[in-house]
C-alpha cells in the first residue's frame, strides 16, 4: 500500500492539548520517537477487559522544536483521515 513505516519509542501523554516546544524537547531527550494521548489509556482499558488489541498510531504532526510551524487540531484531523489510512483499515478489516 505505499505506507512509510517506522519503529521508534512512543511516549504516552494524558492531553487533551498538542505538545509544546519545551515538552518536545524533553520527551526527545527521553529517548521518544513519537507523542501520543490515546492509545496507552485506551489499550490499557481493553486489557483489564480482557480483550485483545491490535493498536498502530499514525504520525498526523512533526514536531521540531526548531521550527516555528505552528500545528492545529484540523491539521491533525487532515492527515488521520487520509485515503492511505482508510485503506490500511479496509485493508485490515477485510
Amino acid at each position: 500500500m505505499s505506507i512509510n513505516l517506522r519503529e521508534g519509542t512512543y511516549i504516552g501523554v494524558t492531553g487533551p492539548s498538542l505538545e509544546t516546544k519545551a515538552e518536545i524537547q524533553y520527551y526527545r531527550t527521553l529517548g521518544g520517537d513519537a507523542v501520543g494521548m490515546s492509545t496507552v489509556p485506551k489499550v490499557i482499558a481493553a486489557n483489564q477487559m480482557g480483550m485483545k488489541v491490535l493498536t498502530f498510531s499514525v504520525i498526523t504532526n512533526e514536531c521540531n522544536p526548531t521550527d516555528n510551524k505552528l500545528f492545529a487540531h484540523d491539521d491533525v484531523v487532515e492527515v488521520a483521515t487520509a485515503e492511505k489510512l482508510q485503506g490500511l483499515v479496509r485493508e485490515l478489516l477485510g
